[in-house]
């Protein structure tokens, strides 16, 4: 392999005008180490010095410090800075020193609970316990893919077990009685990736984390709680919101590091033109895999990080046929890796990727996580991510054998990523986002408060723990008859499980299978509610590099039946939204600007498809669709703005749908710089007038039942959002707006009308008007 610095040369702004046009490097450094814990047992420091760790990093020794004095800590540094080191030593520790008093014995006894978002990451966690053979510990996962026998010698006997949310939700809660002495003897909870529970999702975590809370003093017992979390702006108020109970943070990284080159890069302008004659550029999918290509020639082991299934499957297919011309030999070397896979296929991918069989892979975000990967030289990001902090989460993965490492961005067609392609600051010099969550959305909440009194029935005094609308909503499921009043508390009634009847993870609809209708083989599964996008009839379905057409959706039966295809096109759903306003919660008012926060209902109706030249994401046909609308309560910021005040900033009448249109579009793109967001968590409408507020108004909605709190940071952040959102608009190099601005893959209307001069406008007559603190 070259060295890291040469591999960006080829495609330096001196070469090539369209490639890089930002470098950075982060420079090497060197570490800081700590004295061994003086309470950590000798038997472990030997431990840990044969695997070559002689002392400890300084900040491995401060939280390990604070967890052993029974402060609930958190552990927010850079990938590969050890943090697993920080929650093992007490935890293996207590289980060490406990080893000889029998599981039976209530007051000496321990277990240990380890949380990771996947099922992959606490399987690499699980062997590396293992592996150090620590007397005393029974380590096990207890996940979807564990056999029912062994699932019964590991509620007996196992003492570190190793989970996911999901498992706990459905299936170590509702049958904690079964885990009783677990329970009764837990000292510890290990939440790892912890950044990664953000939206609803985070909601969720957040109420099954107060449902344990509160499993563990129903046994008479209080855990401390560990988190590890890559960079964060709040870790300790974050992770504090996540159990419900203050925490300490350690956030001071004293790791080795070797120098990682950074590169961004805008791929180039194509002959072809999109809607309304907008310039196109090669798309981001099309030259990582040519970036991804020219890496594998060179022996330079590297992984693609992209935000969706299909891409991480189109980067594969296309970097194997590139391949496949030149170097047959290494196509055998690459693979996909994306949730949705069988389990057998997700394990031997990662088996080969530790042996180092592989030598590309492309991945959505399930390899961002920690799983441990040495002799990764090269991480190339295709689509912003979402956040700063899964970017720098993901360049992370290169280097972690403390070697040098190289990262390039490559911008997609979209409004953030070409600002921040642009304005490189905007990575490199903020801090990354706060983690956002809201623990107390109703429609997270309700779910958890029917499963907790399943679990045990609610007392009044415990109501506190879910927050200060709980009364209020066991009122309504009383009256729903899911539960019933006593003078005792709240009890379940209900005939089913309360954990099956909601998915902490899906937004709705349970999953649907994936079937080849040639083989009846099962291909994979994907959440209801993105069929209606991803699995419409007439849609491009991509499986290990292979392409399936879709032929059916069943979506009474809950089946995709799909046969395979060839096609030199992808495909994307196009919707049309409406939105109505149920209540309003928070308003900022300014002269002839109005900024509110609150209940929205939205309809939302996939009604075509539009198939995609993979190569140039020249549109090359579309075909409509007869899906059922969708409604979907959720929370939103809008703001409207008088029509006076649009014309005195130079606007026509005429002009103001395509400048309301276009600044919408933009809008949502930028709001992740604000929001630990992406693209797809959110969505908009916007309209000359509207019939609740009656002025020119635009929405940006969360795209998750009961809202995930980035609408809220939004309206909390508006100016820094807006301002972002103008200077984006009016940096980029097209005349009249194209993908990178102000059109949008998903719009209904063929993005028209777009006015991008109006847009520029409307957004800075709003910064005029809006003050540095709006809200209240």
């Amino acid at each position: 392999m070259k060295s890291v610095r040469s591999l960006l040369d080829p495609y330096d702004r001196t070469n090539d005008p369209d490639a890089v046009i930002h470098r950075r490097s982060r420079p090497a450094k060197d570490e800081i180490t700590s004295d061994w814990p003086q309470w950590l047992s000798n038997e472990l420091v030997q431990t840990f010095q044969a695997l070559g760790i002689q002392r400890p990093w300084l900040h491995q020794a401060q939280a390990a410090n604070l967890i052993h004095e029974g402060q609930h800590t958190i552990v927010s540094t850079g990938t590969a800075s050890g943090k697993s080191m920080a929650y093992l030593m007490p935890s293996l520790d207590i289980l060490f020193k406990s080893r000889d008093s029998g599981f039976n014995d209530a007051d000496s006894a321990a277990s240990v609970l380890y949380i990771c978002p996947t099922k992959a990451l606490a399987a690499d966690q699980l062997a590396a316990v293992q592996s150090l053979d620590v007397p005393g510990v029974r380590a096990a996962a207890y996940d979807g893919d564990t056999d029912q026998a062994t699932r019964a010698w590991v509620r007996q006997h196992a003492n570190f077990v190793f989970t996911n949310p999901d498992m706990l939700h459905r299936g170590i809660m509702p049958n904690h009685p079964a885990w009783s002495r677990f329970f009764k003897r837990l000292r510890y909870i290990i939440i790892d990736e912890a950044h990664s529970y953000r939206g609803v999702f985070g909601a969720h975590v957040a109420n099954l984390m107060r449902r344990v809370r509160r499993i563990c003093a129903h046994y008479g017992n209080s855990p401390i709680f560990i988190g590890a979390s890559a960079t964060s702006s709040d870790p300790e108020e974050s992770f504090g919101r996540l159990i419900g109970a203050p925490a300490k943070a350690v956030t001071h990284d004293f790791s080795a590091s070797g120098e990682l080159v950074i590169g961004l890069w805008e791929p180039p302008l194509t002959e072809h033109r999109g809607e309304n004659g907008a310039p196109i550029r090669r798309t981001a999918i099309a030259e990582s895999a040519s970036i991804l290509t020219d890496l594998m020639a060179d022996h330079t082991r590297t992984i693609v990080f992209i935000k969706s299934r299909r891409g991480a499957e189109t980067i594969a297919s296309l970097t194997r046929k590139h391949l496949e011309r030149f170097a047959p030999e290494l196509s055998v070397r690459l693979a996909a890796y994306r949730s949705g896979y069988l389990p057998n296929e997700s394990r031997e991918v990662e088996r080969q990727l530790r042996s180092g069989e592989l030598l590309g892979v492309t991945s959505t975000s399930a390899l961002e996580l920690g799983i441990d990967i040495a002799g990764l030289d090269a991480v190339v990001v295709a689509g912003w991510p979402g956040t700063r902090a899964s970017f720098f989460q993901q360049i992370g993965r290169a280097g972690r054998s403390g070697q040098d490492a190289l990262a390039i961005f490559v911008a997609a067609e979209d409004p953030l990523d070409t600002y921040l392609a642009h304005h490189p600051e905007a990575i490199f010099d903020l801090g990354v986002e706060a983690t956002v969550f809201d623990p107390h959305n109703k429609y997270v909440l309700s779910g958890h408060l029917c499963a907790a009194a399943q679990e045990s029935p609610l007392r009044p005094e415990e109501l506190e723990h879910f927050g200060p609308h709980t009364e209020e909503l066991l009122e309504s499921l009383v009256q729903r008859g899911y539960l019933r009043r006593r003078p005792a508390g709240w009890f379940w009634t209900h005939p089913q499980h309360a954990a099956a009847m909601f998915s902490i993870r899906a937004d709705g609809g349970g999953p649907v299978d994936i079937i080849d209708a040639e083989t009846g083989a099962l291909l994979g599964t994907m959440d209801s509610p993105q069929t209606h996008y991803q699995a419409h009839p007439g849609a491009i379905y991509v499986h290990q590099g292979a392409s399936y057409h879709v032929e059916e959706l069943d979506e009474q039966n809950h089946v995709v039946l799909v046969t395979r295809v060839n096609p030199d096109y992808y495909t994307t759903a196009r919707d049309l939204t409406t939105v109505a306003v149920v209540a309003e919660e928070r308003e900022s008012n300014h002269r002839d600007l109005n900024i509110h926060f609150g209940e929205v209902t939205v309809t939302t109706q996939v009604v075509s498809f539009q198939r995609k030249s993979l190569a140039s994401n020249e549109v090359l046909s579309e075909e409509p669709l007869e899906l059922e609308a969708r409604d979907l309560n959720t929370k939103s910021i809008w703001f409207t703005i008088s029509e006076q005040r649009l014309i005195r900033a130079g606007l026509t009448v005429d002009q103001f749908p395509g400048a309301l249109h276009a600044a919408e579009h933009a809008m949502i793109g930028l709001l992740p710089l604000v929001a630990t967001s992406d693209r797809w968590d959110i969505g908009g409408v916007s309209t000359a007038l509207h019939m609740d507020t009656g002025h020119p108004t635009i929405f940006v909605y969360d795209a998750q039942p009961g809202g995930a709190g980035f609408a809220e940071r939004g309206f909390e952040r508006f100016t820094d959002w807006v301002r972002a959102t103008r200077d984006a608009i009016e940096s980029c190099e097209c005349q009249s707006g194209c993908p990178s601005c102000v059109q949008s893959p998903k719009c209904g209307n063929r993005n028209n009308p777009l006015d991008k001069a109006g847009a520029i406008l409307l957004l800075s007559a709003v910064l005029d008007d809006v003050e540095p603190r709006h809200h209240r």
